[in-house]
């Protein structure tokens, strides 16, 4: 079977997320997430800025996808993740872009928005595992995930990187028009949890296999972040690491929300770890410092690819 049959049952009438758009992407037709069967990368570079068992002092191999599936409201990478940014490229020069990061001592391969390529990028990472690729391969996504498209990266993920968003379905259809966020991301946590399984660490503390759950806090809804954690303590206790970040940047097209025109205040951010502590949450990670500016958000020019 060649790569365009491993493709053509997802994308002739593209069912892969959550949005199920139905989009013959196989013909050329871009579906919700904005691309087509062609895949788009606008940057694959050392990034820094990822958790420190995942960035560490090399740096993560970030390959930064063009076009999401979520499209939220107040997205920080909107330059890409309508489609509208990034480079055309190959499977074989996706796989080339994995072991020139190796060879820039790369701690992992960091698949940043990968899921509307998700047949694409399974392909190109088992051809790239075949030559020799040995360093952990990171899904770094908004959690908004279909568990059925997940399996077909089985054994070839390392660490999941998710976003738990939301908790209120409510908050979910305001900020990003999906009502469903809060079930569809249990479903695909725990679809990573199984695959991959408790967290594994090499001798300088860097994660060789495991979970880590983002969860973004924003401006005036610490009661739904506080949700999202007791959730994940729950259910996942110390089977996963929860990451707790306070880097919310207002981004111009929230300039009128009463709520998300602002920065997250310190005091806002102090609830949110005081409840994590309560809950006795210690895998965890907390940000400290001024996190919320632009300069966190890379320059999208096709760095690297």
């Amino acid at each position: 079977m060649d790569v365009t049959d491993k493709i053509r049952p997802w994308m002739k009438e593209c069912r892969l997320c959550p949005r199920n758009c139905g989009a013959d992407r196989m013909a050329g037709q871009k579906g919700f997430c904005g691309t087509d069967t062609e895949i788009m990368v606008a940057r694959a570079a050392l990034h820094m800025w990822e958790e420190p068992c995942i960035s560490g002092k090399e740096g993560s191999g970030a390959v930064f996808f063009s076009g999401c599936s979520l499209g939220c409201n107040f997205c920080q990478n909107r330059r890409i993740s309508r489609g509208q940014r990034g480079k055309k490229i190959t499977l074989e020069h996706l796989v080339e872009l994995f072991f020139q990061l190796q060879e820039q001592g790369a701690n992992n391969i960091n698949l940043v928005t990968a899921g509307h390529f998700l047949p694409q990028v399974a392909v190109a990472l088992e051809m790239a595992k075949e030559q020799g690729l040995h360093i952990p391969v990171v899904y770094n996504s908004s959690g908004y995930e279909k568990a059925k498209t997940l399996k077909m990266l089985d054994g070839l993920v390392d660490i999941y990187l998710p976003d738990f968003k939301y908790m209120d379905a409510v908050l979910a259809k305001k900020y990003s028009h999906a009502q469903d966020y809060p079930e569809i991301a249990k479903e695909a946590l725990s679809e990573m949890v199984r695959q991959v399984g408790k967290a594994e660490f090499d001798s300088r503390g860097m994660m060789k296999k495991g979970v880590i759950v983002r969860q973004l806090l924003l401006p005036g809804h610490v009661k739904d972040a506080k949700n999202v954690l007791k959730y994940l303590y729950e259910t996942y206790g110390d089977r996963i690491y929860i990451s707790m970040m306070n880097q919310y940047t207002p981004m111009p097209a929230m300039k009128d929300d009463p709520q998300l025109s602002r920065k997250v205040t310190d005091r806002e951010y102090e609830r949110l770890i005081d409840y994590a502590i309560s809950l006795g949450l210690k895998n965890g990670f907390m940000q400290e410092g001024e996190t919320a500016k632009e300069s966190f958000i890379p320059e999208f020019d096709g760095e690297g690819v």
